[in-house]
């Protein structure tokens, strides 16, 4: 049966480009959008980022928030 999860489908942070959308933090995580805001108020979620009125992440900060949520290294 074919892994059909989110993350086994994003290319790596390098390919990805620097900076992600609440949109596509949401897909890569397998959550609803309005989860990552309400991270976001409580402080809980991957570090965000205003640029002008928007909200962007960092691959690399998400990358390290999920890696820090498990009790071992996801990271390959």
């Amino acid at each position: 049966m074919p892994n059909t999860s989110p993350r086994s489908t994003t290319a790596s942070s390098a390919q990805r480009g620097p900076l992600a959308s609440p949109q596509d933090v949401a897909a890569y995580l397998g959550v609803p959008v309005k989860t990552l805001y309400q991270w976001k108020y409580r402080g809980i979620g991957p570090k965000v980022h205003k640029v002008g009125r928007h909200l962007r992440y960092r691959w690399s900060e998400v990358d390290a928030w999920v890696n820090a949520q498990s009790g071992y290294d996801l990271a390959v």
